[in-house]
């Protein structure tokens, strides 16, 4: 049976006006470009972007005071000399790249003074690009297999079974960009709102690229996953007949937007190294407002609400960045508490938009931690990912003589351990409550899932106990006859140099009795 699905698209088979590509930073897209087919690197043009973790803290300082992270050619700031990084020498480039790129060309210097201000994950490509190692890119070319499978997913995309990594197989590693804007489209906020079609798909394009992915779990298909759990929760009886369109669009760019240039560790590692970014934000939700203000700078980089009255637009930026610092895993007591008052005093209004936009907040916490309420089969994936992000850090801090923090440690911590405490407590108080506010078959399929889930892990768990256990009798046993072994040799060796003779050669009258 064919399946008809029509997405009112750039048309990316003709070519984008020649005043669209002269822009810095614009995305040229070729004739060959697709929907589920990202543009090639090497068409992307040279751009600045988001806060990067090379520069100065007075250079940050500067730029928050701006309250943009692009920043102008003629600033021209000095390059920092790696010795004076403050950063103990722990390069963020280096952390996941195995490839020996040698010293940079003196050529090259003039260069890097124009990209030391991109994000992340861009400084590392361009750092490559400009020392001259080539890029191990895939061709962005799908069959129509694939991409009618992806298309026939959309249809589901509301199941909450949603495989997020079989569709980010069949989109090319472009789930971010089809989700995200399948969703947008389908709300009818590309109309509503009057976005440019070019500078939406630009957007997307940036924040996917903006993802690192080479971390195991903050990468763009969490950011994916996120999404479409978002999706769910703002489709519940509840929400759905009380959020406005400016809560939705807002609700699903803070999903996509959330971990945003995540370098991979977390915020306790960037304070004790004395990242700028610590010091920039004042040890204080460091990620998430790096998160947000790369975000934002996207946003206007990319001019996606530029035709949005001026308070208007700065008005999204703010609800934007209200909504990506509730996912502070620190703070998570402090919204739980607040959430469990509303629902004992049943004093939520839904028509109040300050009662909305926190719900919105909750909506979101969920969806970033949603990984134990998946089913096994989606959940086990995810928490593997997530405690091997934890275990690279512990094996950079023992690299580095730093204190390895807590569940990082992996010669000490477990898969099955670190997500049974992180289920008991962190997930099911904060999914308990949810329940309370939003009972419907959903929830109770989320708190089923997550029962099951821990009881997997702890079965997992006493298998492994088991087998342990199973093994060090044996290696007892094993080492004690080779002591008794050991001490027979050694006694041997003693009386053979003390008489001359070894003990076989001793007249049997003359042994003790």
């Amino acid at each position: 049976m064919e399946v008809c699905y029509q997405l009112p698209v750039l048309p990316l088979d003709r070519p984008v006006p020649k005043h669209v590509l002269s822009r810095r930073g614009a995305i040229s897209f070729s004739s060959s470009s697709s929907l589920f087919g990202a543009p090639d690197p090497r068409q992307l043009s040279q751009r600045r972007g988001a806060i990067s973790y090379d520069s100065s803290d007075q250079t940050a300082l500067y730029i928050r005071m701006l309250g943009d992270v692009r920043v102008r050619s003629q600033v021209g700031f000095e390059p920092e000399r790696r010795s004076s990084h403050p950063y103990l020498y722990i390069d963020f480039r280096t952390l996941h790249t195995r490839l020996d790129y040698g010293s940079t060309s003196a050529s090259s210097a003039p260069e890097r003074r124009v990209h030391r201000l991109l994000s992340f994950q861009r400084y590392l490509h361009s750092s490559r690009l400009l020392r001259g190692v080539p890029q191990q890119i895939p061709l962005h070319i799908l069959d129509e297999d694939y991409t009618g499978q992806a298309r026939c997913m959309l249809e589901k995309v509301g199941n909450w079974n949603f495989d997020i990594f079989l569709f980010d197989r069949l989109t090319n590693g472009n789930s971010l960009i089809t989700l995200t804007f399948h969703l947008l489209n389908q709300y009818g906020l590309v109309e509503l709102f009057q976005l440019d079609m070019v500078k939406l798909w630009r957007f997307l394009v940036m924040v996917q690229e903006d993802y690192h992915s080479d971390n195991p779990y903050h990468n763009a298909i969490h950011a994916a996953d996120v999404t479409q759990a978002m999706y769910c929760y703002m489709r519940e009886p509840t929400l759905a007949k009380s959020l406005t369109s400016c809560d939705i669009l807002l609700g699903l760019l803070a999903a996509a937007t959330h971990d945003l240039d995540h370098p991979g560790v977390n915020q306790p590692f960037l304070i004790k190294t004395d990242h700028y970014l610590a010091t920039l934000y004042r040890n204080t939700s460091v990620l998430e407002n790096h998160h947000w203000k790369s975000a934002v700078g996207l946003l206007r980089e990319t001019g996606l609400f530029s035709h949005l009255p001026a308070e208007d637009s700065l008005n999204m930026e703010r609800e934007l960045g209200s909504l990506i610092l509730a996912t502070d895993i620190s703070r998570q007591n402090e919204y739980l508490s607040r959430f469990r008052r509303h629902l004992d005093q049943e004093n939520l209004c839904l028509s109040n938009g300050s009662h909305r936009h926190f719900i919105l907040q909750m909506a979101l916490k969920c969806a970033d931690i949603c990984n134990p309420c998946r089913p096994w089969e989606l959940s086990k994936q995810w928490s593997e990912k997530v405690t091997e992000e934890f275990f690279q850090q512990g094996d950079i801090e023992k690299k580095h003589k730093l204190e390895v923090s807590p569940l990082c440690d992996r010669g000490i911590n477990t898969v099955g351990n670190i997500q049974i405490g992180f289920m008991t407590y962190v997930a099911e108080p904060l999914f308990a409550e949810w329940a309370r506010f939003s009972d419907t078959r959903l929830s109770q399929t989320m708190l089923g899932h997550m029962g099951l889930n821990k009881a997997s892990w702890g079965s997992l768990q006493q298998e492994q106990t088991s087998v342990s256990e199973e093994a060090e009798p044996s290696s007892a046993g094993t080492d004690t006859e080779e002591a008794a072994a050991t001490a027979a040799r050694r006694n041997s060796n003693t009386a053979t140099a003390a008489g001359g003779t070894s003990s076989k050669e001793i007249p049997q009258g003359s042994r003790e009795s």
